[in-house]
């Protein structure tokens, strides 16, 4: 769907097939300052898992590497990814009213190397174990925008997706690499799936090609996320960025429904006790 469809339009394929591809969700020259902002950083990356566990080298890809804390790493990530308006609103479509407020799991980059194998399937929600027990009745636990920073092709490693499967009654089933579908896609598309949707990278079958792409996930604020971003980020950096993206990063406390706020100071705003405008500024 181009970036231009209402958010109704796009949440209502999502709930559908469990994800969708937004044209466009970068521009080109996004997608290029992206680029040039991560060269150096994750060429100095070697390619592999950092942990001495079967499971996790062959999740983490043998030629893959994983470029994190992003917030640091790009500016452009910084200043303009960040507080994209599409990317807000589907995330308040997502969480609002059924879970309240929302923040940043992770942001990382994800380059699939030549002769890579497939990536086990798997769902995010499997992050906490609780989602796997409430299938599909559970709560969304989280969202990611995949956007693609070169093109995506079945055979250069296209993310394999199962539609429907965010439906499946027992999400300990995470289906057959048969079942796939590969996500192909332009750079420069994002594609928006659910943490209930069954999904892996795919094989990259190429001698030369590197599929580069950008994971910006989102989930519930009750939630521990993967990147402690206010023990990452300098406070001074995150003072002049719009309220909405400190809130996402954790420099604001949270509310989710029904709660009277979490990540709190004295009973207030944890905005108040570091002086943050509400303004942003």
């Amino acid at each position: 769907m181009p970036n231009s469809t209402p958010v109704n339009d796009i949440m209502t394929i999502v709930h559908e097939d469990g994800g969708v591809i937004i044209e466009d969700f970068l521009t080109e020259g996004q997608v290029r300052a992206l680029n040039s902002d991560i060269d150096v950083a994750i060429g100095a990356i070697d390619p592999g898992a950092k942990y001495d566990d079967s499971f996790m080298i062959d999740f983490h890809g043998r030629n893959t590497k994983r470029l994190t804390r992003m917030f640091e790493t790009s500016e452009t990530f910084r200043t303009e990814v960040l507080d994209l308006d599409l990317f807000h609103a589907l995330g308040d479509a997502v969480f609002l009213e059924e879970s309240g407020t929302f923040w940043m799991t992770t942001a990382q980059v994800i380059e699939i190397g030549p002769g890579n194998s497939a990536q086990p399937l798997h769902r995010d929600l499997e992050n906490w174990p609780l989602f796997v027990t409430l299938g599909p009745s559970g709560p969304e636990a989280g969202i990611n925008f995949l956007t693609a920073l070169t093109d995506f092709t079945e055979e250069n490693g296209a993310t394999r997706i199962i539609p429907g499967s965010h439906t499946w009654p027992d999400f300990e089933d995470r289906g057959t690499p048969e079942m796939t579908v590969p996500v192909e896609m332009k750079a420069g598309s994002a594609a928006l799936y659910l943490g209930k949707t069954v999904h892996g990278g795919g094989e990259n079958r190429t001698k030369n090609q590197y599929r580069r792409a950008m994971s910006i996930a989102l989930q519930a604020s009750y939630l521990t996320p993967e990147e402690p971003w206010p023990f990452l980020v300098d406070v001074e950096d995150v003072r002049p960025l719009p309220e909405r993206v400190q809130s996402i990063l954790g420099f604001r406390s949270q509310y989710p429904k029904g709660s009277p706020g979490l990540y709190n100071v004295d009973f207030a705003d944890l905005a108040d006790h570091l002086k943050l405008t509400s303004s942003g500024g």
